[in-house]
């Protein structure tokens, strides 16, 4: 019996001290990087799918969707020639109750003026409709142009998305029929520096809450807005600072809502339904990558798109590798550590408090031998 002992407690030791190296390895793992390559592709819009299993993403002037797998490999999803010329897909976000994919469609200058949302079936890969989005000929008669940017959608199929210029959300029903929802006073309430670069950009990324409301950042302004998403009233999301030149916005499974700019990513919570919200890590960003958009992928860990989008829009040269990269927070993986290895100092302590009571075990039955 002592021999068995003897045998058997190196093993056990071996095993626990291979745990806590696996342990550390694993909690100082670097964020998951894709690099995937498409020649010119300056992709402005990201998102998961959550069944198939892969992010798609958009395109400045090439009127194609694609797939992109977490190795990297890229799949044409949807081809739609029939869209104007170098118009580009922008928010995109699957509507995973009816397997459609929605994508925003906006021309940018110098093309003439062209805004829309499309809808295309996942599984046939089909356009189920395209709906073009128009302003109001009186109230915006002083914009040169609609900017329609990000799209979210609830349960019933209901299509959320924002307009950057008027800075108003329209509304499409799943037959494809578009109104303008919400033109709330509150979203011009708040200052503008109109000598900033971007300063046109108001509302931006948006997203649904299963509560019956939308949150959306606006650029320009640094705001957060929560929106009824029965009567389109909104109201000002009291936050510690301001979101300067907000872009992307999702939302995890446990509420945590993620904003990016391009320059950091915010994380935020609420306790109160978003009357407020509370910033509780923000993480730096590769401004120069130009980051746009944001999603939540597999595993709800968070992934931004490095699109390089100005630098197409300019035409600063030609670019073939982009990238989709994980974004962490400190705090949070900090706390994770924590538990980790309390986890493991607890397993340590019943490790030995069994190997004590074996040796005592062992003691015993060998005195009744005796």
């Amino acid at each position: 019996m002592a021999v068995s002992m003897s045998f058997i407690s190196p093993i056990l030791t071996s095993l626990i001290i291979f745990f806590v190296i696996w342990v550390g390895a694993a909690s100082a793992s670097k964020p998951h990087t894709i690099s995937f390559r498409s020649p010119n592709l300056y992709p402005e819009g990201v998102t998961w799918d959550p069944i198939d299993q892969h992010f798609i993403v958009g395109s400045l002037r090439q009127r194609t969707i694609y797939s992109v797998s977490d190795a990297g490999v890229v799949d044409t999803l949807i081809s739609d020639l029939s869209l104007p010329e170098n118009v580009t897909f922008l928010g995109l976000t699957v509507d995973n109750h009816h397997r459609r994919l929605l994508a925003v469609i906006q021309a940018m200058e110098p093309l003439p003026p062209y805004s829309a949302l499309a809808a295309y079936d996942l599984r046939s890969r089909e356009r189920l409709f395209l709906a073009p989005l128009h302003g109001d000929a009186e109230l915006d008669s002083s914009l040169s142009r609609q900017i329609a940017n990000d799209v979210t959608v609830d349960f019933s199929g209901n299509a959320y998305v924002t307009n950057a210029a008027a800075n108003f959300i329209w509304k499409v029903n799943a037959k494809g029929e578009a109104s303008i929802f919400s033109r709330s006073p509150v979203f011009t309430e708040y200052p503008v520096n109109r000598s900033s670069p971007y300063s046109f950009c108001g509302l931006n990324g948006i997203i649904y809450n299963s509560h019956g409301y939308l949150l959306v950042v606006q650029s320009n302004t640094g705001k957060m807005f929560k929106v009824d998403a029965e009567d389109g009233r909104a109201r000002l999301v009291l936050l510690p600072r301001d979101l300067p030149w907000a872009d992307g916005i999702a939302v995890r499974k446990d509420g945590t809502v993620v904003v990016v700019s391009q320059s950091k990513a915010w994380f935020l919570k609420s306790d109160d339904g978003w009357a407020q919200g509370a910033i509780f890590d923000e993480t730096a960003l590769e401004p120069e990558w130009f980051p746009t958009s944001v999603t939540v992928g597999g595993g709800e860990r968070v992934y931004v798109i490095y699109g390089h989008l100005e630098e197409g829009v300019f035409g600063r040269g030609e670019r073939e590798v982009f990238s989709i990269e994980e974004v962490t927070s400190e705090r949070e993986s900090g706390e994770e550590k924590i538990w980790v290895y309390v986890l493991v100092g607890l397993g340590l302590a019943y490790f030995l408090f069994w190997r004590f009571q074996m040796k005592q075990l062992i003691k015993n039955m060998d005195k009744k031998t005796n």
